[in-house]
């Protein structure tokens, strides 16, 4: 009974566990109500409005970006894990040091320390980005201060880069060491033992060279930045002048003073680095019997540069003596013998364009520059000798006659270089070779353009041909075809100057100082100044002058041509005239044109200028100057600002000191004597007239030199002189010497006053002179001639009266004047005569101005009778 009771219960609960799902009826029509597993997606929202921005306030009046990031948040999003956060970072900080570069000079040291970290970073456009940063802005920024504690900040980190695992990261490090070296020269001595091991590391690791030529150039150039600031060998060859301003050593010597306590470790390294060096080299070499493309020529060009660069600085120590430095190591030059000069001349397998022809020259070149320090202390082989022979032949004849001016800046380089090592291959060669290399050195030189560096570097090899080494060309006595080069580059100096101009001052410098010191070694050739005579100036038609470079010249180019002319065994007079019209120019420099006399004048006294013509000169000068303003007391602030009055009075007193140290005072003021008569003669301004008085009397003695027909023809201009000083210098109510005025007409009638005391009969007959030229209605014998000023009856009249008050105060002329009473009272009747003439018709201004002339002239003569 039990069992079955059981069995019932069970079927129930089965049957109930049947029905899964209940179904449920709907009505049609009626909208079904949603799933119960339907998810909500309405979305609500309420504004919150706060009455301000906590981050807003905590910025205000702080420098920030393009995106409102302050210093301190671009600092720290530099070290986000997002690489692009980084960068944006790097970038938003360019922006900020931009428009608030204090923020850079206020936080410098804490903006290095936390950029240095990412020099290592594992993302390229990190690390590009940083460089950028501290190349365009940061370094430029700090350049007024000390890089010194900025650039230590940074080279840990630097060198820990150039460890780092990866490759891209270790040669980004040598960009960031090449830009601290640029900035900071002196940071290479203080780690180049560490930096030349690194650089040995990286290069000896050659599996990467093909895949990564762009990155590995951009290492090498840091390398011969490096080297480039090494003494080397190349700056004690070059004469003086011509070694670069560019070279680091010296510039930083005293900031760097134990460079050479460090010599023997840089020598150590370097005598490392070299063999890894042509190694690397050589693994280029199958670049060229292809295409060399642009990146490999860059990788080869500074593995040959770092190459030539060690190499100099190895014979600098030498030449120079120094302890630490041994003789040239043999493995050296063994291994460039064997690896390098053996491979050379570089050359394509096929057909090159001129492009790509010009990047093996250029390759050949440095490998030239090597091979030329090196056999200055090894004997390489005769074929080998040979073989840069003809290269460096090639290169001035084919390379110099291209007239392709696409790669003319090239082409010159390429020329340039090599033309330094000619004055030694010059001296080393024989026979025919040395009649080859000076054709085309020569040739060279003829052809390339003024201005080119090609011609600066050939008149540097002509200075040491000529100047420096002057044997050189003097070995073969019996061959004067070497001694004719010479010729030939001398007189193509004066042309050399006129094509230059002033366009290019620096360059006409150079030609200058050459011909100086060509000069001192009596090399200058008297022919030569028929050319040089269009460098000063030359005549044009209608007399009118055309200057040429030299005015517009420096002063220290003005001065070097000066003294040249100092060392022409004879001045030609067209030469001196064409000095002289630069002279008379007033747009020369007045401190040069005393320098000009001061050397003539040495010329003179040293023969090199005929007497005749050095006279003629001075009194050219005396006579033409121009005087500006005319008026002797400028009416304008701008006219006495710009006069040269007193330049000319300076010109004067030069003048007559020269000509009282040019010999005997008797024989000069013969030759003078006339020529000074005919130029007064000519009628020119007053104070030419007083120059030439004053050249007079500076040779003139007691009783005067002067002969009768002087004396007769002088007087005559002296009085319209004299009347011409007192039109000119008006009186004033303080007739004293110590005046403005006074101190003015004793300067104009001092020459005059000196005259009448050596002669006695000039002062008669220029009181006739006056006397008879007050008659009637006729003034033509003074005023139709000679004066220049003085216009109108009653102005001549005032001014021939002033001249006698003048004459009556001076101490020396009134004694002699007291001889000569009756000239004076003929020209008191003249004058009174003059005004009793009715048919005269003379305005009453003009009648007071004779009365009161009258009266002052009989003030004079009664003083006279007392």
């Amino acid at each position: 009974m039990v069992k079955m009771a059981k069995t019932k219960g069970s079927s129930k609960k089965q049957q109930k566990r049947g029905i899964d799902f209940k179904k449920i009826k709907r009505k049609i029509g009626r909208k079904l109500p949603p799933p119960k597993n339907t998810t909500n997606t309405e979305i609500k929202s309420k504004a919150i409005v706060l009455p301000e921005q906590s981050v807003a306030s905590e910025k205000a009046g702080l420098a920030v970006s393009k995106k409102g990031l302050t210093l301190k948040e671009l600092l720290q999003h530099t070290s986000h894990h997002n690489a692009k956060v980084r960068k944006d970072a790097l970038m938003g900080m360019k922006d900020l040091f931009l428009n608030h570069p204090e923020e850079l000079k206020l936080h410098r040291y804490a903006v290095i320390e936390k950029l240095r970290e990412r020099i290592s970073d594992d993302e390229k456009t990190v690390r590009e980005n940083l460089y950028q940063l501290l190349k365009s802005v940061i370094l430029p920024g700090c350049k007024e201060d000390n890089q010194g504690p900025v650039i230590s900040l940074m080279m840990a980190y630097i060198f820990n880069a150039m460890t780092h695992l990866a490759i891209d990261v270790r040669l980004m490090a040598f960009k960031f060491f090449d830009l601290a070296v640029e900035y900071h020269p002196p940071s290479f001595f203080s780690y180049a033992e560490k930096i030349l091991q690194n650089y040995e590391d990286i290069l000896r690791k050659n599996q990467f060279y093909l895949e990564d030529k762009v990155k590995l150039k951009n290492a090498l150039a840091g390398l011969v930045r490096c080297l480039l600031l090494l003494p080397s060998s190349k700056e004690v060859n070059l004469p003086a002048k011509n070694i670069p301003e560019k070279k680091i050593l010296q510039a930083f010597e005293l900031d760097v003073p134990t460079v050479f306590a460090e010599y023997s470790v840089i020598i150590k390294k370097l005598k490392d680095l070299v063999p890894v060096l042509v190694n690397c080299f050589q693994d280029f070499l199958p670049v060229l019997h292809d295409s060399l493309d642009a990146q490999s020529f860059d990788c080869m060009l500074n593995i040959l540069r770092s190459i030539d660069l060690a190499v100099a600085f190895f014979i600098h120590g030498i030449q120079q003596g120094h302890p630490e430095s041994p003789p040239l190591d043999q493995s050296i030059s063994s291994v460039l013998l064997k690896k390098l000069l053996v491979v050379f001349p570089l050359s394509p397998m096929h057909h090159l364009s001129e492009k790509d022809d010009d990047r093996y020259v250029i390759l050949n070149i440095v490998i030239t520059e090597i091979f030329m320090h090196l056999s200055e202390w090894i004997c390489p082989p005769a074929v080998l000798f040979e073989k840069f022979l003809t290269f460096v032949e090639y290169v001035l004849l084919e390379k110099s006659c291209s007239k392709m001016r696409s790669n003319k800046a090239v082409r010159e380089k390429q020329i340039s270089t090599l033309i330094p090592f000619i004055p030694k291959l010059v001296s080393r060669v024989i026979g025919n070779w040395k009649n080859r290399l000076l054709q085309a050195f020569t040739k060279t030189f003829q052809d390339c353009s003024p201005e080119s560096s090609v011609k600066l570097a050939c008149l540097a090899a002509i200075e040491e041909m000529i100047i420096s080494h002057e044997d050189l060309l003097c070995t073969d006595v019996n061959d004067s075809g070497l001694f004719d080069y010479k010729i030939t580059w001398i007189r193509e100096l004066p042309m050399l100057l006129i094509l230059l101009g002033d366009r290019h001052s620096s360059s006409s410098k150079v030609v200058l100082h050459l011909l100086l010191r060509l000069g001192q070694r009596s090399l200058l050739y008297d022919d030569m100044q028929g050319l040089l005579k269009e460098f000063y100036s030359t005549d044009q038609d209608k007399g009118n002058i055309c200057y040429g470079p030299f005015l517009r010249l420096a002063r220290d180019s003005q001065e070097l041509s000066i003294c040249c002319l100092y060392y022409f065994s004879q001045l030609d007079s067209t030469l001196l005239k064409s000095i002289a019209s630069c002279c008379l120019c007033h747009e020369l420099d007045p401190f040069m044109l005393f320098r000009i006399i001061e050397v003539l004048h040495s010329t003179y006294k040293a023969g090199h200028i005929q007497i005749s013509d050095f006279i003629s000169f001075l009194i050219t000068l005396a006579s033409r100057f121009k005087v500006f303003p005319e008026n002797i007391f400028p009416a304008t602030e701008r006219d006495i600002k710009t006069s040269n009055r007193a330049t000319f009075k300076s010109l004067t007193s030069v003048v007559c000191s020269c000509l009282s140290q040019m010999g005997d005072n008797s024989l000069i003021f013969a030759i003078l004597e006339k020529v000074i008569l005919e130029q007064i003669s000519l009628k020119p301004f007053l104070d030419n007239s007083c120059a030439m008085l004053r050249m007079l009397i500076a040779l003139d003695s007691k009783p005067t030199r002067l002969s009768e027909q002087s004396i007769c023809s002088l007087s005559n201009v002296l009085s319209a002189y004299l009347i011409d000083v007192a039109h000119c210098v008006p009186e004033d109510d303080d007739e004293s010497m110590s005046s403005i005025h006074g101190q003015t007409r004793r300067y104009y009638l001092l020459p005059s006053f000196i005259l009448f005391d050596r002669s006695h009969k000039l002062l008669n007959l220029v009181l006739n002179v006056m006397g008879s030229s007050i008659n009637g209605r006729s003034f033509s014998l003074l005023s139709g001639d000679h004066i220049c000023y003085a216009k109108g009856s009653s102005s001549i009249i005032n001014a021939i009266v002033s001249v006698l008050l003048w004459l009556q105060r001076e101490a020396k002329v009134q004694q002699i004047l007291y001889l000569y009473k009756e000239e004076i009272d003929h020209i008191s009747r003249s004058i009174c005569s003059l005004q009793s003439l009715e048919e005269i018709n003379v305005p009453i201004e003009e009648r007071h101005i004779i009365k009161r002339a009258i009266d002052r002239l009989k003030t004079l003569t009664s003083s006279l009778y007392q």
